[in-house]
């Protein structure tokens, strides 16, 4: 039961908080023409693994994100296929690291003059600073030209991590990722089109 709530928390990673949305953003080469991608595949066992990376340690989470990937190219038409003569390569990479943020408090104090609130055993400024720390997750998803081997767009999604309680639950936030980061692709295609 513990390496399950185990295996939930370090999915993690990627996602992120019920309260917070996803920050999404993807770049692409600009020069590229996307027009000639029509099918896709995988990576091949060990093809550019990084050590380190949340989805190489976590397999099954892994899985789902390539079950989202998939879902989403293929309602854009693209075909997935296990041919080394494939168009692009889809990787998905995800990272967890940790974050600070400083949050400022009056607490409960009285109306002093010019000083706003304050209390006054913390003297005539009132209030007091204190740091807070969160894990901050990301979902990187790649796409390479098969025939140059060359990155020709990325799409990065990032929020807080959010410790699940159920798969549910997971692959819901995973698959609104992907389909956030993957909604701008391929450039210049307009959104939800087939």
């Amino acid at each position: 039961m513990e390496k399950g709530r185990f295996c939930f928390y370090l999915f993690i990673v990627i996602f992120l908080s019920g309260c917070s949305a996803f920050s999404v953003v993807s770049d692409y080469d600009q020069k590229f023409d996307f027009k000639s991608f029509q099918n896709y595949r995988w990576p091949a066992e060990n093809e550019g693994i990084r050590k380190g990376d949340v989805l190489v340690e976590n397999p099954l989470v892994y899985k789902r994100v390539q079950s989202a990937v998939n879902e989403q190219l293929r309602v854009k038409g693209f075909r997935l296929t296990g041919s080394e003569n494939a168009d692009f390569i889809v990787y998905a990479h995800a990272g967890v690291k940790k974050q600070k943020t400083y949050h400022n408090s009056f607490g409960a104090g009285v109306p002093y003059g010019p000083y706003r609130w304050y209390t006054p055993w913390w003297g005539p400024y009132g209030g007091y600073t204190f740091v807070s720390y969160y894990d901050e997750g990301s979902l990187v998803i790649d796409i390479i030209d098969a025939r140059t081997k060359e990155l020709v767009w990325r799409g990065v999604a990032t929020r807080v991590v959010r410790d699940y309680r159920s798969t549910e639950d997971m692959q819901r936030d995973i698959n609104e990722a992907v389909a956030k980061i993957l909604e701008n692709f391929p450039p210049g295609a307009e959104p939800g089109m087939e």
